[in-house]
C-alpha cells in the first residue's frame, strides 16, 4: 500500500501582482510591452486659454499610468476656471493654475510623478525644456503665445518629439499630431481572421506530405476519420484534383471558385448519422478567402517603395528589418509565414501536428529574415530576434504614418496642402448634397485655425473669415471663396454663441480621443490618426484629414 505523506507542502501558486490587477484591462489591449512604454513616458502639457481640454487629455494618460507629466501654465485660477474646469475648486482661487492642476491630477494615480511650471517669474518654457528630462511627447492648447509655439517647434525638430495641437471652442474641437518624420507601426493589432495565411496555392514540402498522408485513402476512411479531416487538408487534396483536370492551374475566376466549392461540397458524406460533415462545410466556406493568389498589401508596398531622406532613419531597426523582409519577398515571391492556424474541426492530435507544421515554417522564415537583417546591420550590431519575429508575423499589416509630413504647425508652404484638401472636400460636398450625405467638417477646422490666429476674445465673424483667407492665400476663385465664406460664417456664429470659450463636456470627450491616439503613438501599437481629427459636437460627428 502506498504511504501517503501528509506533511508535504504544496507549491505556492503566484497570483497576479498588485500592478497587474490594477492595470488588468489595459494589459489585455497593449500587453506588458505597451505598459512599459507608457510607464517610461514623460509628457509635457503647455496649457493656455481655458485649458480644460489639455487637462482632460492628461487625465486620460495619468489613469493608465504614464511615468511622468509636467504642466506649464502661466495663468492664475480665476472664477471662469472654477466654472469650466473639473480639476479646480474654490481653494485654488488666485493660485497658479499649473500647481493646482498638477496636485489634483496627481491624486488620480499616485504611481505617476507630476510637476508644474513656472514656479518663479524667471521660469520660462525654454528653461523648462532645457532642465527637464527628454519629453516623450508634447501637447499644447490654443490659443498659444507665438514665441512659446516657436520654442516647442524647435524642441520637437531637434529631439524628434511628437507635437500635439489641441483646440476646443464651443461645440467644436480638433487636434493635430505632428510626428517627427515618417512613423512606422508594426504591431497594428489586425483582426485574427485577417492574419490567416494558409498558403494553399504554394504549400511547402512538409505541408504537402502531411496532407497527402491523411488523404491517401480518403474514400476508404471510416466516417469518424473522414469527418475529422482538417479543412486545410481537404482543400489541398481537392486542389490537386482540380489541377489534374484543368491543365495544372488553380481556380482563379469567381466562376471557377464556385465550381471548386461545389466540388468540395459534393465530396461530403451525407449517409452518416449527422447527415453531413462540418469539416467539409468549413472547407467550402473557406474557398473564396483562402484559394487566392498572393498580392503585396498596399501598406507594405508603401514601406518597400519608401525613399529615405534621413540617413539616420534608414539605419533604424525598423528599416533594416523591412529591407530584410523585402529581400525575402524578392527571393520567394511571398512574405514570411505568420504561422497561426485558425480553429477547425479535427482530432486534437492532428490539429496539433498541423499547428506545428505551420509554426516550424514560420520559425524557418523568421530565421532567414533575421540572418538577412543581421547581414544588413553589419558586425557590432545585434538584431533582436523578437523584433524580427513580430515584424514577420505582422508584415502584411505594417503601416506608415505621416509619410508626407504636414501638421497644424507646418510652415507657410503648407498652404498648398490646405487648398488641395479644401477643394477635394468642397467637391465631395456637392455629391453629398445630392445624395443627402453629411457635409464635410473641414470648414470647422479652418474656422478654429482662423480663431487661433486672430485671438479668441476679440474675434468676430469677419475676423475669422479674413484669418482663414490669409491661411489659404489668394489662389482660390471668388466662387470657391463664396461657398466657403458662407460655411465659415455659420461656424463662426456657433463659436460666438459659446463666447469663444470651452464647454467641459466637449473638451472631456476630445481629451479622451487625444489620449487614445497618444497612447497609440507612445506604445507604437494600433494605427493612430493621420494626422488631424475634427469633432462636431452639434452633430456628433468626427472626420479625419491629412493637412
Amino acid at each position: 500500500m502506498t504511504e501517503i505523506v501528509m506533511d508535504q507542502t504544496p507549491p505556492i501558486l503566484q497570483g497576479p501582482s498588485d500592478k497587474e490587477r490594477k492595470y488588468d484591462r489595459q494589459l489585455r489591449l497593449w500587453a506588458a510591452s505597451g505598459q512599459a512604454a507608457l510607464e517610461s513616458a514623460n509628457i509635457l502639457l503647455v496649457n493656455s486659454g481655458a485649458g480644460t481640454v489639455g487637462v482632460e487629455t492628461l487625465k486620460n494618460l495619468i489613469l493608465p499610468g504614464i511615468g511622468r507629466f509636467v504642466i506649464h501654465d502661466n495663468a492664475l485660477v480665476d472664477e471662469a476656471d472654477l466654472g469650466v474646469n473639473f480639476f479646480l475648486d474654490d481653494t485654488c482661487y488666485g493660485k497658479p493654475r499649473a500647481q493646482c492642476l498638477a496636485s489634483l491630477l496627481g491624486e488620480l494615480n499616485p504611481e505617476v510623478d507630476g510637476d508644474w511650471s513656472p514656479k518663479t517669474k524667471n521660469d520660462s518654457l525654454g528653461s523648462l525644456l532645457k532642465q527637464s528630462p527628454l519629453f516623450t511627447a508634447i501637447m499644447y492648447t490654443y490659443p498659444i503665445n507665438h514665441v512659446e509655439l516657436e520654442t516647442l517647434e524647435q524642441y520637437s525638430k531637434e529631439h524628434k518629439t511628437p507635437l500635439i495641437a489641441i483646440h476646443s471652442t464651443g461645440f467644436y474641437s480638433y487636434f493635430t499630431f505632428r510626428l517627427p518624420g515618417t512613423f512606422p507601426i508594426v504591431d497594428t493589432h489586425p483582426d485574427e481572421t485577417a492574419t490567416t495565411d494558409l498558403r494553399l496555392l504554394s504549400p511547402w514540402p512538409e505541408l504537402v506530405e502531411f496532407a497527402n498522408t491523411m488523404t491517401k485513402d480518403i474514400d476508404s476512411l471510416d466516417n469518424f476519420e473522414h469527418g475529422h479531416l482538417p479543412y486545410v487538408v481537404i482543400l489541398l487534396h481537392y486542389l490537386n484534383k482540380w489541377k489534374a483536370t484543368h491543365n495544372g492551374t488553380y481556380p482563379s475566376t469567381y466562376k471557377e471558385k464556385m465550381e471548386f466549392r461545389q466540388l468540395v461540397r459534393d465530396a461530403a458524406r451525407t449517409d452518416n448519422p449527422e447527415g453531413g460533415e462540418e469539416n467539409f462545410d468549413e472547407a467550402a466556406a473557406a474557398v473564396l478567402k483562402t484559394v487566392a493568389p498572393f498580392s503585396l498589401p498596399s501598406g507594405l508596398k508603401e514601406v518597400f517603395e519608401y525613399e529615405h531622406k534621413d540617413p539616420i532613419q534608414e539605419r533604424s531597426t525598423f528599416w533594416i528589418i523591412a529591407d530584410a523582409v523585402k529581400a525575402f519577398y524578392t527571393k520567394h515571391g511571398s512574405l514570411p509565414l505568420p504561422g497561426n492556424v485558425p480553429d477547425m474541426k479535427a482530432q486534437s492530435k492532428v490539429y496539433v501536428q498541423l499547428q506545428n507544421i505551420y509554426k516550424a515554417k514560420a520559425r524557418k522564415d523568421a530565421a532567414e529574415v533575421l540572418q538577412t537583417a543581421q547581414a544588413i546591420a553589419g558586425t557590432g550590431r545585434e538584431m533582436d530576434p523578437a523584433e524580427v519575429d513580430l515584424f514577420c508575423k505582422n508584415a502584411a499589416f505594417v503601416k506608415l504614418i505621416n509619410v508626407e509630413g504636414g501638421g497644424d504647425t507646418a510652415p507657410l508652404g503648407n498652404k498648398e496642402r490646405l487648398q488641395q484638401v479644401l477643394r477635394q472636400e468642397m467637391a465631395n460636398d456637392q455629391v453629398a448634397e445630392m445624395t443627402l450625405q453629411p457635409m464635410s467638417l473641414f470648414p470647422i477646422y479652418l474656422a478654429l485655425r482662423g480663431l487661433a490666429h486672430c485671438g479668441n476674445a476679440s474675434s468676430d465673424k469677419t475676423q475669422i473669415v479674413e484669418a482663414v483667407q490669409s491661411l489659404l492665400s489668394d489662389n482660390l476663385s471668388s466662387e470657391e471663396y463664396g461657398d466657403l465664406n458662407e460655411k465659415l460664417g455659420n461656424v463662426a456664429e456657433d463659436l460666438a454663441r459659446a463666447e469663444y470659450g470651452e464647454l467641459h463636456n466637449i473638451s472631456a470627450l476630445t481629451g479622451g480621443m487625444v489620449a487614445q491616439e497618444m497612447i497609440k503613438i507612445i506604445t507604437k501599437q494600433y494605427i493612430p490618426i493621420d494626422n488631424t481629427c475634427v469633432f462636431d459636437g452639434i452633430r456628433s460627428r468626427t472626420q479625419v484629414f491629412h493637412v
